[in-house]
């Protein structure tokens, strides 16, 4: 399967909206960005994901660090999305609890982005394709003044469903040179430093 990764644009939000409707995913990426709650969330995902949606496609068509990334496109098909977004505008990552304070996101902040999600169409799970949106984000993210990535991945210690590696899988990020810089259990701390 031969895939190409772009950098993500408006012209990309009906790919979009049709990936994550194939995923059965009503977030539309837009967790990092919600002030309520996690029930009030969950709420919405339940009775308003058209809202998720709209606010999704909105800020693609704006240019909007909130929808900055990548996606992988095979053939005509949109078939991956990986949310690549300068940790100033996916701060509500930082402010959970596991990570509040941590050194390793101590210092200098600027240039620092953090891969916040990943989804890969169900029919094109386990064949690369997150392998090669973490590769296109490495390669595609200095041009955005990126000096370095950071990720949140899932270790599981056992089988899990392919939903609850909404952050990305970790063979992902290994086979791209992550490395991990904080031990959490299951979702350690992992940065990639970017030449530029």
């Amino acid at each position: 399967m031969s895939i190409s990764i772009e950098t993500a644009t408006g012209a990309h939000a009906e790919g979009l909206v049709a990936l994550f409707e194939a995923a059965g995913s009503p977030c539309y990426c837009r967790f990092w960005h919600f002030s309520g709650s996690n029930n009030a969330w969950l709420e919405r995902c339940a009775t308003a994901p058209s809202e998720n949606r709209a606010e999704l496609v909105a800020a693609l068509a704006a240019g909007s660090d909130e929808a900055r990334g990548v996606v992988a496109i095979t053939g005509d098909r949109l078939v991956g999305w990986l949310k690549v977004a300068p940790a100033a505008a996916v701060q509500k990552a930082y402010e959970r609890r596991l990570y509040r304070g941590l050194p390793c996101f101590a210092g200098d902040r600027a240039g620092v982005f953090l891969i916040g999600c990943a989804l890969v169409h169900p029919e094109h799970r386990r064949r690369g394709v997150a392998a090669a949106l973490v590769a296109g984000a490495v390669d595609l993210a200095p041009g955005w003044g990126a000096r370095a990535l950071e990720a949140l991945p899932r270790r599981p210690k056992e089988a899990v469903s392919d939903d609850e590696l909404w952050t990305g899988p970790m063979s992902a990020f290994e086979r791209n040179g992550f490395v991990e810089v904080h031990a959490f259990e299951p979702y350690p701390v992992l940065r990639r430093e970017l030449g530029r």
